[in-house]
């Protein structure tokens, strides 16, 4: 992407235009910005949903332990799928079909579950939705990593991890609304109005520019960053940025470029790491079992856990404005380490407080405290900054493939998650399963001092050429 004053990337002889410095964003960017959004909007309501729609599905289906985790977990078996193949999709059609399938297919797996009358088309409608969501959580951010200047690439990225945050409140409300009647149905039907609106945004916006130059169509791709730039000389320099990009290892590209070099594999492998990662702080444990997580600490009753999933919900959406306001000021790596200490410490104290029993008020308001200062923690750090980095790390010509991986290993970790915490609770109880938790999150602060690096303010074609060039993981943003 074109350069900042800050990032003196360029190549010798080549200046970043000091317009960019200073040129107002173009209303075309924040249109896409939020078609990307509604993309993120979609993903929390399908993330969300589940938590409230399980206790009246385990009653109407007579559900075990292991099949429960079934419903909860087939979501993500899709999702898997649907990233790993996303990235051929998003390369063969462009960013702008991919998201226009996904939407497709939300509709229709959200149609299924509203009419299964048993587990077994809930688990193939559950897979659709997750093959929606595998698709458009890979083309959503990066797509705005693509069309947006790298001055707010980071804010950006963040706010799509927003619209993640607002869709899961919105399904709690949803939810506890439902609740009332016990029509989880109608808690997966609200899924098709969103999905609608995704389908007719993504028909209004441009395609990737860096899609469209990588497919050899330069002067589409320069008509539509006219589009998305403020100056004719932003629009220049860019193009010219992005043809070095292709130039460098273009007799390679996806898997091909994978197995032929290796500081793309390193890429690669940090995608992957860092989205299991995210996955294992235990975000998603809270998200898919609130409700039992606050009836374990003594809130007694389907509604009164609901609704205090609702504050959760609530809770993540104001916590990401933190990630929004200082990604692009205070830089990526000291806003993770903030949130996994502060994941590591309340999931601690949670346990504590499990283990001796949430026998009284004040420690049963000490359990949900924890548990929303767990979700502070990690919607102002892993939350959007994971999705931020997978998108800048990858160089261009495999950025399909990288992102396709650490996508897929997201929806992998989340299985692994949402299957086995239900059997874990069972097996091992809730004071051992968060203490491991715990222990995991205070581990992730230095798995980030070694290995992630810092790409504030860093245009995309200068961290590739730093990647490419041998440096290391942690150094490739300098």
């Amino acid at each position: 992407m074109a350069g900042t004053a800050s990032s003196s990337s360029s190549e010798p002889g080549r200046t970043p235009p000091q317009a960019v410095a200073h040129a107002d964003i173009v209303p075309m960017v924040w249109l896409s910005c939020g078609l990307a959004a509604l993309a993120g909007l979609l993903f929390g309501m399908d993330i969300g949903v589940i938590s409230g729609a399980l206790p009246f599905i385990r009653d109407e289906f007579s559900l075990s332990s292991s099949m429960e985790g079934w419903v909860v977990s087939s979501m993500m078996v899709g999702a898997a799928v649907g990233a790993l193949s996303a990235g051929s999709i998003s390369k063969a059609l462009g960013r702008k079909r991919a998201l226009l399938a996904s939407s497709a297919l939300f509709v229709v797996g959200a149609l299924v579950c509203v009419v299964a009358q048993g587990p077994t088309l809930l688990w193939i409608g559950r897979i659709l939705l997750g093959l929606a969501v595998g698709v458009a959580s890979f083309t959503a951010p990066l797509y705005l990593s693509e069309v947006t200047p790298e001055r707010i690439r980071g804010t950006t990225i963040s706010f799509y991890q927003l619209m993640v945050t607002v869709g899961i409140l919105a399904a709690f409300v949803s939810n506890a609304a439902f609740s009332y009647i016990e029509s989880w149905r109608w808690m997966f039907g609200v899924l098709v109005i969103p999905a609608i609106l995704l389908f007719v945004g993504a028909l209004s916006v441009p395609n990737s520019p860096r899609w469209l130059a990588a497919k050899d169509r330069f002067d589409e791709a320069r008509d539509v960053l006219s589009k998305l730039r403020g100056t004719q000389e932003e629009v220049d320099y860019e193009i010219s940025e992005i043809r070095d990009a292709l130039n460098r290892e273009s007799e390679s590209k996806g898997f091909a470029m994978f197995k032929r070099n290796p500081n793309f594999r390193r890429s690669v492998f940090l995608g992957f790491a860092l989205q299991i990662v995210q996955q294992f702080t235990g975000m998603n444990v809270i998200m898919y079992y609130a409700p039992r997580i606050f009836q374990m600490s003594g809130f007694e009753g389907t509604s009164a856990s609901l609704w205090a999933t609702v504050v959760t919900g609530l809770t993540n959406v104001l916590a990401t404005f933190i990630a929004i306001a200082l990604v692009d000021r205070a830089g990526r790596k000291p806003i993770l380490y903030a949130g996994f200490a502060m994941m590591g410490v309340t999931m601690a104290i949670l346990s504590f407080v499990l283990h001796i029993g949430a026998s009284t008020p004040f420690l049963q308001y000490l359990a949900m405290a924890m548990v929303l200062t767990f979700v502070v923690g990690f919607a102002m750090s892993a939350g959007p900054l994971i999705w931020t980095l997978c998108a800048e790390i990858q160089p261009l010509q495999g950025r399909d493939f990288g992102i396709g991986v650490s996508t897929g290993a997201n929806w992998i970790g989340n299985f692994c998650i949402g299957f086995f915490f239900p059997v874990m609770l069972t097996g091992i109880g809730g004071t051992a399963t968060f203490g491991i938790l715990a222990v995991v999150n205070i581990a992730f602060i230095v798995f980030t001092l070694l290995l992630v690096p810092e790409t504030k303010g860093i245009s995309l074609e200068k961290i590739e050429r730093n990647l490419l060039s041998g440096k290391r993981l942690r150094d490739i943003g300098i």
